[in-house]
């Protein structure tokens, strides 16, 4: 019978204050090597062409417009020490993703043809996501500067 023990009831203002909600969860953050950063964005930029070309017809404005995140993405998850890699990914993915929906025919020398032209055709699309990609790495590198210099100023 003494299992049940008698409650006391408190004061509304006697009771434990709420537990701070959880946390915001935040995208994750990985670190990739040079490597795995060119990888990544091969390997993204071809995955948009080929649903560039499923779903919206080879287009190329569509191509170059998701080519934009992918090359700030490749640029924010790069290791600090391969920085300077994340520029020189974002052209290579980009030439590497666009033979799907390059609309080269006709053999071997077609398919190289129809790359040939829509990389010189859309190069504008290829300037602004390697510009996204340095203009991210050079503010990084910025940050990375002024947290190594912050406690040289606090000592």
């Amino acid at each position: 019978m003494e299992r049940y023990k008698a409650r006391t009831v408190r004061h509304p203002a006697e009771r434990a204050a709420p537990t701070a909600p959880a946390p915001v969860r935040r995208l994750p953050r990985p670190r990739l090597t040079g490597l795995g950063g060119g990888l990544f964005a091969c390997a993204a930029m071809f995955l948009v062409g080929g649903i560039d070309w499923l779903l919206f017809d080879a287009s190329l404005f569509v191509y170059g417009l998701l080519f934009l995140p992918v090359a700030a993405a490749t640029a924010l998850w790069v290791r600090p020490a391969d920085l300077i890699t994340a520029p020189i990914t974002a052209p290579i993915a980009f030439a590497a993703g666009v033979w799907p929906v390059s609309g080269g025919s006709g053999g071997f020398a077609g398919e190289v043809m129809g790359l040939v032209s829509a990389l010189s055709l859309h190069a504008g699309w290829l300037y602004a996501g390697t510009l996204v990609a340095a203009l991210i790495v050079v503010v990084r590198k910025a940050v990375l500067i002024g947290r190594r210099r912050m406690p040289r100023r606090v000592a």
